[in-house]
């Protein structure tokens, strides 16, 4: 395991990005989003998706330097199309553009379609919500399916995540951010890179049958993750499949291609602007009231306390930009493979990163 100084980190993962031939300002922002991830303790969406972009860019599915255009503006209704883009760069601007309509109408409902992988979800929620803005978030996945449906023995969706945030004046903003299946399928990437089992009840293989192990999603024979809660994850799943695929993005995972490398993303966003809806005075005293009262709640057996959404990814931020960012040798290995892989130096790429 490699503990890497959050200055060091931010410099190497600079030159392998710069390897996709993205422009300054993109490489800025796809480094410091997955790094954003790893700091927020969500590994899974961090700097280890460099090797699955560089796969991507390399067979031409994922396109650097692309912008997201315009396809449908009806006033408060914006549908968008990211053109195969780097999702850090793509969500960053159609949340721009959902901003500002929903500041100048009271909300915006932004239907985003063709992005290559938009990563941590949460992080556009904070975006909204940095804004003032309510938010919600239902994605697809369009990729080599990992997920599958309550009651079937094989991967027919993604992980498909739902994200939701409330903004409150003098505190940190409230942010939901879930994949719906058991565990993100990063994590069991992870989980296999560490030499780790999973949780029971997380995954099946490939004859359908319980697992802990975590290769069943990474490499073949494919298994599949399970959706959380049963049916009750499963429903969600569909709905962010039916909202962020079939009516955001125009596609769904039956349309995938397992072949190809790339990741897309549709995402179905609501933003609302709750001075436009409600006294914002009023509702943030409100909810402020409700979460201190909720929070009191004396700590059960085995736990410190109650724990609000957000709370735990700033824990592990103060902590992880204190100390440094944790990556196991094999992500790191396959990191390095990836600049390789896009003309960067691995021995550059070390030395920045390591010292050594």
């Amino acid at each position: 395991m490699h503990l890497i100084p959050l200055p060091r980190l931010q410099a190497a993962m600079h030159l392998v990005v710069r390897g996709f031939g993205s422009s300054p300002a993109e490489v800025d922002a796809v480094a410091s989003n997955l790094i954003a991830a790893n700091l927020t303790g969500h590994d899974s969406h961090g700097i280890g998706m460099l090797p699955r972009y560089a796969d991507a860019y390399l067979q031409g599915g994922l396109k650097p330097n692309a912008a997201v255009s315009t396809e449908l503006d009806a006033g408060s209704l914006l549908r968008l199309n990211g053109n195969r883009g780097f999702g850090q760069v793509i969500g960053a601007q159609a949340m721009t553009l959902g901003i500002e309509r929903a500041k100048a109408l009271g909300t915006c409902v932004v239907a985003l379609g063709n992005s290559h992988h938009l990563g941590r979800i949460g992080a556009w929620a904070e975006q909204a919500a940095a804004a003032g803005l309510v938010s919600m978030h239902f994605v697809n996945v369009i990729s080599r399916g990992i997920v599958a449906p309550f009651g079937g023995g094989d991967a027919r969706f993604g992980t498909n995540p739902f994200c939701a945030g409330v903004p409150l004046t003098g505190r940190p903003p409230v942010i939901l951010d879930f994949a719906t299946s058991m565990i993100a399928q990063g994590k069991t990437r992870v989980a296999m890179n560490k030499g780790e089992l999973v949780d029971e009840g997380c995954l099946i293989d490939d004859h359908g049958r319980p697992t802990r192990e975590p290769h069943f999603t990474v490499v073949p024979p494919f298994g599949a993750l399970l959706t959380f809660g049963g049916h009750k994850g499963f429903g969600m799943a569909l709905m962010c499949e039916l909202l962020g695929g079939a009516l955001a993005a125009g596609m769904t995972q039956r349309d995938a291609d397992a072949s190809q490398k790339r990741v897309l993303n549709g995402m179905f966003s609501v933003l609302v602007d709750p001075a436009a809806l409600a006294d914002r005075a009023g509702f943030e005293a409100e909810a402020l009231a409700f979460i201190d009262w909720v929070r009191a709640s004396p700590p059960r057996e085995g736990f410190d306390g109650v724990l609000i959404a957000g709370e735990p990814e700033r824990a592990h931020r103060a902590r992880r930009t204190a100390e440094g960012v944790p990556v196991d040798a094999t992500t790191w290995q396959e990191i390095l493979a990836a600049a390789g892989r896009l003309g960067v130096d691995p021995v550059v790429v070390q030395a920045t990163a390591l010292g050594a």
